[in-house]
Parts: structure tokens; sequence; C-alpha cells
């Protein structure tokens, strides 16, 4: 297995061409517990490529009914890439502060994680996030409650 890099200006592009609209290849979970983390994979697989189709443990989406749990569930999604060791992205837990283009912010209640957003610009240090579920796009981190933000930073794609 090698590494490559995942590609932040196409996820980019990908949530800005999305972030408003649904895509209809993918189901939409915004009436059965949010569409966040389904976005956010989404936006992620347009700049890995790359699913892991590992059940019950991997990343894939192949319909509504047959998809990993870490696709559209934030404290699965979470799970997933910060211990990925097999196909597919990878990212390390990273301060807000150095994360870039294309990583992602996870909210998190105090008991685990909830909402999954999108890096898609700054204002000076302050993220700019695209997510579903409450539409946005561009929009700043701090218009957002929460206990606490952790930040993913994709450090590549794991390939064969």
């Amino acid at each position: 297995m090698r590494t490559i890099e995942y590609n932040r200006s196409t996820a980019v592009e990908y949530a800005k061409k999305w972030a408003f609209e649904r895509n209809p290849g993918y189901y939409d979970f915004d009436g059965i517990g949010g569409d966040c983390t389904n976005f956010a994979s989404q936006c992620l697989y347009a700049g890995s490529g790359v699913m892991n189709y590992t059940r019950d443990v991997g990343w894939y989406y192949i319909s509504a009914n047959d998809r990993a749990a870490a696709w559209s569930g934030a404290q699965y999604f979470h799970n997933f890439i910060t211990a990925n060791s097999g196909v597919g992205p990878v990212a390390v837990n990273s301060d807000i502060s150095n994360l870039q283009l294309g990583d992602f912010i996870q909210l998190h209640n105090g008991t685990e994680f909830y909402h999954t957003l999108i890096i898609t610009g700054f204002s000076g240090s302050e993220p700019l996030i695209a997510a579903h579920t409450r539409d946005a796009y561009m929009t700043p981190l701090s218009l957002y409650t929460y206990a606490e933000p952790f930040g993913l930073h994709i450090t590549g794609v794991h390939v064969w």
C-alpha cells in the first residue's frame, strides 16, 4: 500500500457546488439525524477518490441502506479517519489553527462528536466552513455553538 496526496481543491470545489443543494447520487439524511457527515464524506471522497469497503469498520457509500456507519455518523467518521490503516483517507487530530482548506472540523458536546464541517476558506485565521443539515458555505466557525471543536487534518490517502 502507498499513500497519495489528498486533492484539497477538488474537495472544496465539491463543497461549493453542493453546499446548498443535494447530490442526487446520495441519500439526503436531513430528516433522520442530519446530513452533515454524509456531505463531509462526499467532499472527502471527491478529494480522495477511494472508499474503504471493509464491512462494519470501513468508510463507503453504495446506497442509503448499504453504507458504512463512518460515512454518515460523526463519531464513526472520526473513529475511522483517525485510525485508518487500510485503504482510504487518513487524518490526524490537529489544533484548529493548523488546519488547511479541505480539512474538517468536528463539533463535540462533551460526550461525542455530533457535527462535521469542511473548511472552505479562511477569514484571517478563522476557518470558514461548508456544511449540510444547517446548510452553509463560507460561514465563520464562530457562528456555531459548541462545547469543543476538534480539527481533522487530512494527511493523505492510502491506495493499493
